[in-house]
């Protein structure tokens, strides 16, 4: 679809129950390539290239997440969906909070994997500036290390083939893309609020050995909530 005058990608497969797949930084939809068939044998399935990612243009020089929100509700309203499950890997999770603070009646769940409600902290802001000098230095060195970093040290040997597909992927965002969202993450507000007092259950999947958010902190939010947490102990940033 068209949104805003940039092409938007997406797909939608199965039937039932609307759940929307958000991917993370330097990801894209096709992060998401082994679980949908699986979910889309119980649900409509839902998975979106937010802004600046995949095979959705940029919009412009900070994509916030709040921008992003609004991207995914005019697809949800191109498929005549009112509402649906938002499953949010890191930034997607950030933009699916975004959506639920924006759209409350449309959602009926939300599971963030490897995310957090909270706002980035002075230091996180500061290694996003670091973060954006160094992509436009060299696109393709950040990207590589970026990714490396995703994935436990125990298992960078054994997901090598992984890795190597995922930093593929990576590799064809775009420097504004890139950077775009940098400056999204890094002025998005915080929304705890939404894991003590939201009307509908919410998810958390962490690994144990995330060094992109450290799993203690993160763990920490849910403390006094109903959220349910799942922890995986031998995994990084990228749990699924």
């Amino acid at each position: 679809m068209t949104y805003k005058n940039i092409p938007v990608s997406f797909s939608d497969t199965g039937k039932g129950t609307a759940v929307v797949l958000l991917h993370g930084f330097l990801e894209n939809s096709t992060m998401w390539k082994a679980l949908t068939p699986a979910l889309a044998r119980k649900y409509r399935v839902v998975s979106i290239d937010l802004l600046g990612h995949g095979g959705t243009d940029c919009l412009g020089y900070v994509h916030g997440m709040e921008d992003n929100a609004d991207l995914v509700h005019a697809v949800l309203a191109e498929l005549k969906i009112r509402k649906a499950v938002f499953v949010g890997h890191s930034m997607g999770g950030y933009v699916a909070l975004a959506f639920a603070e924006l759209y409350p009646d449309m959602v009926k769940g939300i599971a963030l994997i490897n995310s957090t409600s909270r706002a980035d902290s002075e230091e996180r802001r500061v290694n996003r500036d670091r973060a954006i000098v160094a992509v436009k230095q060299n696109h393709a060195n950040f990207v590589r290390m970026s990714i490396s970093n995703l994935f436990s040290a125990d298992n960078r040997a054994r997901l090598a083939d992984v890795i190597e597909e995922v930093k593929k992927e990576a590799l064809s965002t775009p420097l504004q893309g890139i950077v775009a969202s940098l400056e999204g993450m890094k002025i998005r507000k915080d929304r705890e609020v939404l894991l003590h007092f939201a009307p509908y259950p919410i998810l958390l999947v962490l690994g144990e050995k995330d060094e992109v958010l450290k799993y203690d902190e993160n763990r920490a939010q849910v403390e006094g909530t109903d959220v349910r947490l799942v922890t995986f102990s031998g995994w990084a940033h990228v749990a699924h």
